[in-house]
C-alpha cells in the first residue's frame, strides 16, 4: 500500500539565506546571518503552515600564513565548480591584507635598520597582490553568473509547481474518479518534493496554494478506514523518529550545525503525511518543543555576536575619529611627521586586533578608516617630496659654488679672490641642507678648495706674522682682563664693559691662523660667562619690575601678550632645533663646528627668554 503524503502541521522556523551576489571591494567584510526565531504556537489549522526557508551556510575560517596560500586557495575556487560562501571570501581577503601589511611593515623596518632614510623608502611592487585582485574579480563574476542561473532555476521551479497544483485541482474536480486518480496524486506529490527552491517572495503563497489543493484532494478522497489507518500509523512512526532526532540535537555543541540539521528535520516533518487527528496536537507539540530549544540557543548565539560586533564598531569608529582629528597643519618637521606616523601605525595595529563590525557597517567603517589613513600618508609623502625637492635644489646650488671655489683655489689675486671666496662662503651658509648621501662629499670639496687657497695665501704673506703675533698678545690681554672680572663684585655697567672689550677686539687685526679658533673660543667662554650673569641679573630685575607692574590689575591683556610671546619663542626654538638636525657639516671642519656652536648659543638665549616669560606667567598666576 502506498504511503499517503500530506504535508501539514509544519512548524515555522525562520532562517536567513546567503545573498546571491555580493561585492568584496573593501579590505574586510563579514556575512552575519540574522538569528532565527522559533514558532511560539501551533498553527490553528493544517493550512496555516508556511514552508520553511533555507538556512545560511557556514564555512569554517582558515588562518593563512602567506599571501601565496591565499592566492592558491582563490585559484582553487576560481578554477573549480566549488560553491564558496561570502564568509570565506571575506576571510581570504582579510587574511591576505593582514599578511600584506605585515610584510610591508617588515620591509620598511628592514630598510630603516639598514640605514635607509624614511623619506627615501619606496615599497616594492607585490605581484601576489595583482594576482589576488584579478582572482577576486573573476570569482565575483563567477558568483554573479551562478546567482543569476540559480534565480532562473527558481523561477522555472515555480512554474513547474504551479502546473502540479493545477493537475491536483483537476483530479479533485472529478469526485467519482478520485480513487482511481490516487496514484496520479502520489506521483504529483513526489514531483513536487523533487523540485527544490523557488523565488523567496513567492514561496509562502505557493506553499499555501499547494496545501489547499492537497487538502481539497484528501477531503474528496473516499479511502477505506484500513488505508487511512495504515498511512496514519506509518506517518506517526516517521514523525516520532523526527521528534527524537530533534530532541537529540540539544546535545550538539555547535549551534550552527544543530540549527542546520533542524532545518532538514523540518523539511522531513513537512513532507511526512498526517497522523490520526487525536495524536496530531501531541506529536506537533513534541516536535515544536524540541525545535524551540535549538531556536533559542541559535537566537542567543546571534544576539551575542551582534552585541560584540556593535562593540567592535564603536572601537573602530573611535579610531577613525582619532586619525581624522589629527591636525596635519601643525606638522612642520620630519620629526613631527615621523612621530605622528608612529601614532597612526599604532592605531592600525590596534585596528587589526578588533573583530568584525555589523555586516551593514563593516565595509563602510573600513572605507572610512582606509580613507583617513590614506589622507595622512598621502599628506606625509607630499611633505617629504617637497623637502626632497628642496634638498636637491640646494645640492645643485652648492655644486655650483663648489665648482666656482675649485676654479679659484690656485689664484694668486689674493684680495679679489679672498672677497669672492668669502662671498661664496656666505652664500653657502644661506643655502639650506642637501641630501644626506651628498652632504659630506660636497662640503669636503668646497672646504678643501677654500682651504687650499687660504693656505697658499698664508704662505705668501708670512711677512705679516710679526704683526699677527702682536695682535695675538693684545687679544690675550683682553681675555685675561675679562677672566679677572668677578661679576658679583663688578662696579658699573657690565654690559658696556663687555661691548667695549668686543669693539677693542674687533679693531685688532689678524692673529696667527692656527691660534684664531682657540683664541676665539677663550673669548667666547668669558663673554658667555659674563653675559650670562648680566642677562640673568637683568632678567631677575625685569621679573621684579613685572611683578610690581601687575599689582594694579589688567592681568588679562598681559597674559595674552605673554602667551603669544611664549608661542613665538617655542616656534623659534623648534626652528633652531630643526636646523641643527639638518646641519650635516663635517665634524672635522672648524667652520662647521663654529656654526653649530653659534646656533647652540642662540638657542640657549631663546630658552632663557622662554624661562623669563614662563616666570612672568607664573607671577601672574600667583597674583
Amino acid at each position: 500500500m502506498t504511503e499517503i503524503q500530506n504535508p501539514t502541521e509544519e512548524p515555522v522556523v525562520e532562517s536567513t539565506a546567503e545573498p546571491a551576489t555580493e561585492s568584496v571591494a573593501a579590505e574586510e567584510t563579514t556575512a552575519v546571518a540574522a538569528p532565527a526565531t522559533e514558532e511560539t504556537a501551533e498553527p490553528a489549522s493544517e493550512d496555516a503552515v508556511e514552508e520553511p526557508q533555507a538556512e545560511t551556510s557556514t564555512t569554517s575560517i582558515v588562518a593563512y600564513e602567506t599571501e601565496t596560500e591565499v592566492v592558491n586557495r582563490l585559484k582553487e575556487i576560481a578554477e573549480s565548480d566549488e560553491e564558496v560562501t561570502r564568509q570565506e571570501l571575506d576571510s581570504l581577503k582579510s587574511n591576505f591584507y593582514r599578511i600584506h601589511r605585515a610584510e610591508a611593515d617588515a620591509a620598511y623596518k628592514k630598510f630603516i635598520e639598514e640605514g635607509g632614510a624614511a623619506e627615501e623608502y619606496a615599497p616594492e611592487p607585490d605581484p601576489e597582490e595583482t594576482a589576488f585582485k584579478e582572482l577576486m574579480a573573476a570569482i565575483r563574476e563567477k558568483r554573479a553568473a551562478a546567482a543569476a542561473a540559480l534565480e532562473q532555476e527558481r523561477e522555472e521551479n515555480y512554474q513547474k509547481k504551479l502546473e502540479i497544483i493545477d493537475k491536483i485541482k483537476a483530479l479533485t474536480e472529478n469526485p467519482d474518479e478520485i480513487n482511481r486518480g490516487y496514484n496520479d496524486f502520489k506521483e504529483l506529490q513526489q514531483q513536487w518534493n523533487d523540485i527544490k527552491e523557488v523565488p523567496a517572495d513567492k514561496a509562502t503563497t505557493l506553499w499555501k496554494t499547494y496545501q489547499q489543493a492537497v487538502e481539497a484532494f484528501y477531503d474528496t478522497l473516499k479511502l477505506s478506514n484500513e488505508l487511512r489507518a495504515y498511512d496514519f500509523k506509518k506517518n506517526l512512526e516517521r514523525k516520532t523518529a523526527l521528534c527524537e532526532a530533534a530532541e537529540k540535537l540539544s546535545e550538539e555543541t555547535d549551534i550552527i550545525v544543530a540549527f542546520r540539521k533542524l532545518q532538514q528535520l523540518h523539511q522531513d516533518f513537512r513532507e511526512t503525511g498526517p497522523v490520526a487527528s487525536d495524536l496530531r496536537e501531541e506529536i506537533w507539540n513534541r516536535f515544536k518543543d524540541a525545535s524551540t530549544v535549538i531556536n533559542k540557543r541559535h537566537q542567543e548565539f546571534f544576539e551575542a555576536r551582534k552585541q560584540k560586533e556593535e562593540e567592535n564598531l564603536a572601537k573602530k569608529t573611535a579610531i577613525c575619529e582619532t586619525i581624522e582629528g589629527f591636525n596635519l597643519e601643525e606638522l612642520k618637521t620630519f620629526a613631527d611627521w615621523n612621530a605622528m606616523s608612529e601614532k597612526v601605525t599604532a592605531l592600525q595595529a590596534e585596528w587589526r586586533t578588533i573583530g568584525y563590525a555589523p555586516q551593514k557597517m563593516n565595509t563602510k567603517i573600513f572605507e572610512r578608516f582606509r580613507a583617513a589613513c590614506d589622507h595622512f600618508f598621502t599628506s606625509k609623502n607630499a611633505y617629504f617630496q617637497t623637502v626632497r625637492d628642496t634638498l636637491n635644489q640646494n645640492y645643485a646650488l652648492k655644486l655650483e659654488l663648489v665648482e666656482q671655489a675649485e676654479a679659484l683655489k690656485e689664484s694668486t689675486d689674493w684680495k679679489a679672490t679672498t672677497d669672492t671666496l668669502v662671498d661664496l662662503q656666505k652664500k653657502w651658509k644661506e643655502i639650506g641642507s642637501v641630501p644626506k648621501k651628498y652632504s659630506d662629499q660636497i662640503w669636503e670639496r668646497f672646504n678643501t678648495a677654500c682651504d687650499a687657497f687660504f693656505a697658499a695665501k698664508k704662505e705668501a704673506n708670512k711677512g705679516a706674522n710679526e704683526e699677527q703675533h702682536a695682535n695675538l698678545e693684545k687679544k690675550r690681554a683682553i681675555i685675561d682682563t675679562l677672566a679677572a672680572i668677578v661679576p658679583e663684585e663688578f662696579e658699573g655697567d657690565l654690559r658696556s664693559k663687555l661691548r667695549e672689550a668686543q669693539e677693542e677686539w674687533n679693531q685688532i687685526g689678524h692673529v696667527p691662523f692656527k691660534e684664531k679658533d682657540k683664541l676665539y673660543k677663550l673669548l667666547r667662554e668669558q663673554m658667555d660667562r659674563l653675559y650670562g650673569y648680566a642677562n640673568e641679573h637683568a632678567a631677575k630685575r625685569r621679573i621684579d619690575r613685572f611683578k610690581e607692574s601687575i599689582k594694579g590689575g589688567n592681568g588679562g591683556d598681559v597674559r595674552s601678550r605673554l602667551t603669544r610671546q611664549l608661542d613665538i619663542l617655542n616656534n623659534e626654538i623648534k626652528t633652531y632645533e630643526n636646523n641643527l638636525g639638518f646641519l650635516t657639516l663635517s665634524s672635522k671642519s672648524k667652520q662647521g663646528n663654529s656654526l653649530i656652536e653659534e646656533l647652540n648659543r642662540k638657542m640657549e638665549k631663546l630658552k632663557a627668554d622662554k624661562e623669563e616669560v614662563k616666570a612672568k606667567l607664573k607671577a601672574l598666576d600667583e597674583q
